[in-house]
């Protein structure tokens, strides 16, 4: 098959990590897997080498200081459009059997281009914007056909729109976090750890939907009793603009006496080793779609706290430690980092490696195919269980 996935940055967020490791896993099956995606503040490549099997295709996309999120999303969906409605057709036809859109903004130019597509619903969002709900909306019910990478994600847009996803949970590469791990990753892990001593470590930056400040709240309590402990924050490149949250943030981080350590945007290569070298990571989102860094700190052994959530449950069972406010994410906390009873490191490990980038592929083939020879799901999930399960290698 053709292959388009499109996801609209090239910055290290979940559903960016998950487009490219879909793509590649999907090339390794024999497709013609091109990724789109948009270079912004002048980006021309993905934070990450891509496998040359796949090819790659970046729309410019200049920065601009003076327009609100609405309008930058607006002018993002009228810039993937016009590349993808000059490139998707010609007097041959179309020029991909599938075009898979991770996300809003994707989906959004692929129909506003005149072209059918596929959409991954990794989480909903919540906007009151008129402009972005309906941008949001559209983003879920004009696509022929719906994925989600977690039954409770499935759930809530069935709940919401009366559709029914097809759940294809997310892979992770496991053997990279696991030999981040292992005895050839200790100087990389003990780089990170004379640097910053031992630290309890979140992913995915200072916003609301991670729960930033309850987690700061929660190490403020936590640090009574570990005072050598440090509080590390990596990645964060968002579309949105969190500058009110963060400004609350820093005041509580300096009301509370703590000096949070922020990484930033990582390079890929230090990611494994810095949560290898972590305490513990606390993932405590009040919505998440899936929790891919949590499931990579699961394979390279490091404890992970976790919301109380429907789709933490689903996707982790007993192999994190739950909590659901703040006093319970600093007991959460001190329990992993202390090592004492709770999940057990061996369950995490192998639940990660259950699930291979390889198996999502081929459980996404056989939903390609569903969709080309139905002409979409109809509004229903795909049964994708008649041959091999999601997890299979």
């Amino acid at each position: 098959m053709r292959i388009a996935q499109i996801t609209y940055s090239t910055k290290p967020r979940g559903g960016v990590v998950h487009t490219l490791a879909l793509a590649e896993a999907l090339a390794r099956r024999g497709h013609e897997v091109t990724v789109w995606t948009l270079g912004r503040g002048g980006d021309q490549a993905f934070f990450r080498p891509v496998d040359p099997a796949v090819q790659v295709r970046v729309v410019p996309f200049e920065a601009r200081e003076d327009e609100t999120v609405g309008e930058r999303i607006e002018r993002s969906i009228q810039t993937m459009s016009a590349a993808f409605q000059e490139a998707f057709r010609s007097e041959r036809g179309p020029a991909f059997d599938v075009v898979h859109a991770q996300d809003c903004i994707s989906a959004n130019a692929v129909v506003a281009a005149g072209a059918r597509c596929v959409r991954t619903i990794h989480h909903l969002d919540e906007f009151t914007t008129p402009g972005l709900v309906e941008c949001h909306r559209l983003a879920i019910s004009e696509p022929v056909a719906r994925l989600c990478v977690s039954q409770a994600v499935a759930h809530e847009v069935g709940e919401a729109y009366r559709l029914e996803p097809t759940v294809i949970p997310n892979g992770v590469d496991a053997a990279r976090f696991a030999r981040a791990a292992s005895p050839a990753g200790t100087p990389a892990r003990n780089a990170w750890r004379d640097r910053l001593g031992p630290y309890v470590l979140a992913l995915g930056g200072i916003e609301p939907r991670k729960g930033s400040i309850d987690l700061l709240e929660a190490f403020a309590r936590l640090r009574r009793g570990h005072p050598d402990l440090s509080l590390v924050f990596g990645g964060g490149e968002t579309l949105f603009d969190y500058r009110p949250y963060r400004a609350r943030f820093e005041e509580r981080a300096a009301e509370l006496g703590i000096e949070p350590v922020i990484l930033g945007t990582l390079d890929d290569d230090d990611v494994p080793p810095l949560v290898a070298a972590a305490s513990a990571l606390g993932m405590v989102s009040t919505k998440e779609g899936f929790g891919l860094a949590a499931m990579e700190a699961l394979a390279a052994g490091v404890p992970v706290v976790a919301r109380d959530l429907p789709v933490t449950r689903e996707v982790f069972g007993d192999c994190v430690r739950y909590a659901h406010d703040v006093p319970s994410i600093a007991a959460a906390l001190a329990s992993a980092v202390d090592g004492r009873s709770g999940a057990d490191a061996a369950a995490g490990r192998a639940l990660a490696e259950r699930h291979s980038w390889d198996g999502a592929a081929a459980a996404h083939e056989r939903f390609y195919e569903h969709v080309l020879r139905e002409g979409g799901d109809g509004g229903a999930a795909v049964d994708l269980a008649d041959r091999h399960p999601v997890g299979a290698r």
